[in-house]
């Protein structure tokens, strides 16, 4: 007599639990968690706060290195001089607190995962936590200088560049949010094979279509410039071949365990 297959009875009781939790039990668990994450992005903004002035400073270096010395930058509206920072902290607050919030997103969904899906999630976790601070810091020391050194140099000599301390904030948090969810691509690339929607073979039959698509992508997200265009295009490019490689690499690992 053959007995059915069945799963370690802690995981059962796991499921049980989930199942007949009502859905507002579920939300106090969600309430709890908001919770957590809105106390942590208070405490660090007010805690960052007295630092405001010098993150902006810090922020327009790359900007003031490169301006003639008869320039400088302005403030066109009378409140620009504390919302600019304002904004900014809670920016730098946000980012900090990046790795706590997805730990807390972490911890809400874990419960409903099987022991196969959280050894995936949490790598894919950690990597995409990584790939996107990377986007930022390639945004600044990188993306940033250059871009503004091209904007600088084809002024005409008649006119002062004095940039708005407003426009240039919303110009560099644009600039570094799209490439930070630009340096996403692998994961997202890795998890579109992952659950199927598409296989590695079916990405590299239409890898000419996606580098163009990389191309038209970034015309409309960035600068109207194609030094711009071309370098957040690149990366994406090499960045997709990353999470193909990588896709290629789970596909025969799979293969070789099924064998």
């Amino acid at each position: 007599m053959t007995s059915l297959p069945t799963t370690p009875a802690s995981n059962d009781a796991a499921v049980v639990n989930l199942e007949e939790m009502p859905i507002t039990q579920h939300l106090v668990v969600l309430r709890k968690h908001l919770f957590k994450v809105v106390a942590v992005l208070i405490g660090l903004f007010f805690c960052l706060l007295p630092f405001a002035n010098q993150t902006y400073q810090w922020l327009s270096e790359p900007l003031r290195a490169q301006l003639p010395a008869s320039s400088t930058m302005i403030a066109t509206d009378v409140t620009a001089t504390f919302m600019a920072p304002f904004k900014l902290n809670f920016f730098v607050a946000l980012m900090i607190a990046m790795p706590f919030i997805l730990y807390q997103l972490w911890t809400f969904i874990k419960p409903a995962l099987y022991a196969k899906e959280k050894s995936l999630a949490l790598p894919l976790l950690i990597g995409s936590i990584v790939l996107f601070y990377t986007g930022i810091s390639f945004a600044y020391f990188v993306a940033l200088p250059s871009i503004l050194h091209f904007f600088i140099s084809v002024s005409p000599e008649t006119v002062a560049p004095m940039t708005d301390i407003n426009s240039y904030l919303s110009f560099c948090l644009k600039l570094f949010l799209v490439f930070g969810f630009t340096f996403e691509i692998p994961i997202i690339t890795l998890v579109l094979i992952l659950i199927g929607v598409v296989s590695t073979q079916t990405l590299v039959e239409k890898r000419r279509f996606i580098i163009v698509g990389c191309f038209f992508v970034a015309m409309f997200v960035t600068p109207p410039d194609a030094l711009s265009m071309i370098m957040l295009a690149i990366p994406m490019w090499l960045l997709f071949e990353l999470g193909l490689l990588a896709g290629k690499l789970i596909e025969k690992r799979r293969l070789t365990d099924q064998q």
